[in-house]
């Protein structure tokens, strides 16, 4: 009889009661912390789940005691790759209609309880997408954790993309203690919620009603009581809040924001900072626009690729 063997690798591992199991590989999924091609390890009461480095952020509620340390773990076998797909907490979404890849990606990973195909493009006054359900439980609705903050999305009603949660971190880095801070287009608030730790107050607005009604929900479970949630058109912004003016301002709508680029600048401070986000197909494509409501500078960074001809890129906006 051949006894097969399989290769053990050493890697940080976390050792909680089983009966905590579910919670933290929840949270270890979404957060990005599990390695992904290592298998957990089964130890009497306990379970130890390989993770990328022993200094990983774990938030208190997650509630019990655990262990960090080093083991060894199993390597997991390379199948088939499964097909290519976006994934949103428990979520993946699909680029083509094929519901027997949907299944086969659902069996392969345990974390997702939906498969979803993207049948549009953004569109409509509330930049939502259409989608169909190819496996799974039916819904559009999931739990999603980014940077320790956790959000309800539902990609039927609010537009939303974890492409951007470095970008968010990078702009939390920039700011000072204190800032009074404007989102004029929140959806369902990933902005504001990562930068109320550092803000004094932010004010975040929407047109959607869907959006501003997780957008509330989402500043309960994340209790970010500094964060007035508005449903408001941006273009109006200015007679809703003048004459307060804000330290920065997020203007996160990159198909459509130079037409809101007037109000921004009119709320925004001398000294302040404008997040200007934008699909460009050339470096500097937006610079003489933004040139004539500013003289002050202007850093261009591009967040990432969106296209075979465009990339999404953000301009940081001294407003002078």
């Amino acid at each position: 009889m051949t006894v097969k063997r399989f290769m053990t690798v050493g890697q940080w591992g976390i050792k909680v009661p089983k009966s905590k199991g579910e919670t933290f590989r929840r949270y270890l999924l979404g957060s990005g912390g599990w390695c992904p091609n290592l298998k957990p390890v089964a130890d009497g009461d306990f379970l130890i789940f390989p993770i990328v480095s022993d200094g990983i952020a774990l938030p208190d509620e997650l509630g019990c005691n655990y262990d960090i340390g080093r083991y060894e773990f199993e390597s997991r076998e390379r199948g088939r790759e499964p097909a290519r797909h976006e994934l949103i907490g428990g979520i993946a979404i699909m680029q083509d209609d094929d519901p027997a890849e949907a299944e086969s990606l659902l069996k392969s990973r345990p974390s997702i309880h939906t498969v979803l195909h993207c049948e549009s493009p953004v569109f409509g006054e509330y930049r939502i997408k259409k989608f169909k359900v190819l496996a799974g439980v039916e819904t559009t609705r999931t739990s999603y954790i980014e940077y320790n903050n956790r959000f309800t999305i539902d990609l039927a009603v609010a537009y939303f993309s974890a492409r951007l949660a470095n970008e968010r971190q990078r702009v939390l880095g920039l700011m000072k203690e204190g800032e009074r801070v404007l989102d004029m287009f929140t959806g369902v608030g990933p902005f504001p919620i990562a930068l109320s730790k550092k803000a004094s107050v932010i004010y975040a607005g929407d047109i959607n009603p869907g959006a501003v009604g997780l957008l509330c929900e989402n500043l309960r479970i994340n209790r970010a009581d500094n964060v007035i949630p508005m449903l408001a058109d941006a273009l109006d912004l200015d007679g809703y809040l003048a004459p307060h003016s804000f330290d920065r301002i997020i203007m996160n709508l990159p198909m459509t924001s130079t037409a809101f680029l007037k109000t921004a600048f009119s709320l925004a401070k001398t000294g302040g900072v404008i997040h200007y986000y934008t699909l460009q197909s050339e470096k500097g494509e937006m610079l003489p626009v933004l040139r004539e409501f500013t003289s002050g500078r202007i850093d261009e960074k591009i967040v990432r690729s969106y296209s075979p001809t465009q990339h999404h890129a953000v301009y940081d906006i001294v407003c002078e």
